[in-house]
C-alpha cells in the first residue's frame, strides 16, 4: 500500500470501473499517477479532464489525511495490488482497489468462504437453520470464514453463528471505520475481531454518508466468497440484488426454501423455482454445490460453552423437537417451578442464545 493507492480512489469521477480498467493498462497506481495526462489519454483512453486530474496528482491531499485517520484508529488499508487482498474480490469487474480493515485481513482467503445474507426480519426458522449449517461447516472445514453486511436480522445471525461455532466471520459495513452501523452490532464487531475475523468497508472518513453505500456494500460480500447463501428473503428484498451481483460474478448462489405461505421465504422461493438458486436444507447440499473437499473430519467445538443448569435442562427439555413456540404460562405449568424461576431461567436461555421471546410472551427454541 502507497500513499497513491489511496489517492486514485480520491480521483473524481473516475469510479471502480474505472480504475480498474487504469491498473489494468499500467500494473500499479504509482505508474498511473507517472503517465502523464497524453500516456492516460493515448493508452488508455481517458476523458482528458479526468487525465488532467491524475497528471495534477488530484487526490493527494485526501490521501495523506487518511492515512492519518488510519493511523489514528489503527485500520490498515490495503490495495487490491497488495498480497492481503481478497484473491477472489480481486476478480470482479468492479473491484474497490482499496479496502479499510480491523482484525485479521488473512481470514479474507481462507480456502472455505461463504457468505450468508438474508432479510432483516428474519424468522425463527431462518435463525435455526443457520445456526444448524454453520454448525455442521464448522465440524467439517474449521477454516471456513463466513461472511455478510453486519445489518439487523440474517446478517447478525450469521455473524453470531460463526462465533457460537468458532469459525472466524469477515463483516462488511457501508460506512467509514472505525465506526460500526448500525451502532448496536458494535460489540457483535469487536467480538468477531476477538475470534481472529475482520471488518471491512470500502468507504473513506472523508466520504458523506447519505444511505446510498449499502448496494455497493452488497457487491463485496459477494464478490469475497466461494458462493452466497440466502437465507430468507421477501420480493424485492436487498438480499435478491446481493444474490445477482453474485450471479453476475459466476459465484454459485444458493438459498433456503421455506414455507409456500411465509413472506419471507418468498424471494427465496423464487430464487429456486426459477432456478436462479440451489435449493440447500443442510450444509451437505452447500458443500456438493461449492465443490469443497473434504478431508479428515474434525469435531466441532463450540467457544465459551458451559454446561446447562438443572432448571436451564429441564425447560429446554419441554419444548420438544417440533421446533413450535410454546406459552411462558405452559412452561411454568409443566415445570413445576415457579413463575419468578422460570423467567429468570428463560432470560439467562436467552443471553446464551438457547432460546428466544416471541411475540405474546411465546419462547421458541434456538439450539
Amino acid at each position: 500500500m502507497i500513499i497513491e493507492d489511496i489517492a486514485l480512489t480520491f480521483v473524481p469521477h473516475l469510479g471502480a470501473r474505472g480504475v480498474a480498467h487504469l491498473l489494468e493498462i499500467f500494473g500499479s497506481a504509482r505508474e498511473i499517477f507517472a503517465a502523464g495526462e497524453e500516456g492516460l489519454i493515448e493508452r488508455a483512453g481517458v476523458r482528458r479532464d479526468i487525465a488532467k486530474l491524475i497528471a495534477n496528482k488530484a487526490g493527494f491531499a485526501e490521501a495523506e489525511r487518511e492515512l492519518q485517520h488510519c493511523q489514528r484508529h489503527g485500520i490498515s488499508p490495503i490495495a487490491s495490488t497488495d498480497a492481503a487482498y481478497s484473491d477472489r474480490l480481486r476478480f470482479t469487474p468492479d473491484f474497490p482497489h482499496v479496502l479499510y480493515t480491523l482484525g485479521a485481513v488473512e481470514s479474507l482467503n481462507s480456502e472455505h468462504v461463504i457468505s450468508i445474507v438474508g432479510t432483516r426480519r428474519m424468522t425463527p426458522y431462518g435463525e435455526r437453520m443457520c445456526n444448524k449449517i454453520v454448525e455442521q461447516l464448522a465440524a467439517q472445514f474449521p477454516d471456513t470464514v463466513i461472511v455478510s453486511g453486519l445489518a439487523f436480522g440474517a446478517d447478525a445471525a450469521a455473524h453470531r453463528a460463526a462465533l457460537m461455532f468458532g469459525v472466524r466471520t469477515v463483516g462488511v459495513v457501508a460506512n467509514a471505520l472505525p465506526s460500526i452501523t448500525p451502532a448496536t452490532n458494535t460489540t457483535l464487531a469487536h467480538e468477531m475481531l476477538a475470534q481472529g475475523g475482520a471488518i471491512v468497508s470500502e468507504i473513506s472518513s472523508q466520504a458523506h454518508q447519505n444511505g446510498n453505500f449499502y448496494i455497493p456494500r452488497n457487491r463485496i460480500v459477494a464478490g469475497l466468497c466461494d458462493g452466497l447463501f440466502v437465507l430468507e428473503s421477501p420480493f424485492g428484498g436487498g438480499s435478491l440484488h446481493t444474490a445477482q451481483a453474485a450471479d453476475g460474478y459466476s459465484r454459485t448462489v444458493l438459498a433456503l426454501p421455506g414455507r409456500a405461505t411465509d413472506p419471507m421465504s418468498a424471494g427465496t422461493n423464487a430464487l429456486i423455482r426459477t432456478g436462479a438458486a440451489r435449493m440447500v436444507t443442510s450444509a451437505d447440499d452447500l458443500i456438493e454445490e461449492l465443490g469443497w473437499k473434504r478431508s479428515e473430519r474434525v469435531e466441532c467445538v463450540r467457544s465459551e460453552v458451559r454446561e446447562m443448569t438443572e432448571r436451564e435442562a429441564l425447560l429446554m427439555s419441554l419444548f420438544g423437537d417440533s421446533g413450535d413456540g410454546v406459552p411462558l404460562d405452559a412452561l411454568i405449568e409443566r415445570s413445576g417451578l415457579s413463575a419468578g424461576e422460570v423467567s429468570a431461567t428463560l432470560l439467562d436461555l436467552e443471553l446464551t442464545g438457547a432460546v428466544r421471546q416471541l411475540p405474546g410472551k411465546i419462547y421458541e427454541k434456538i439450539l
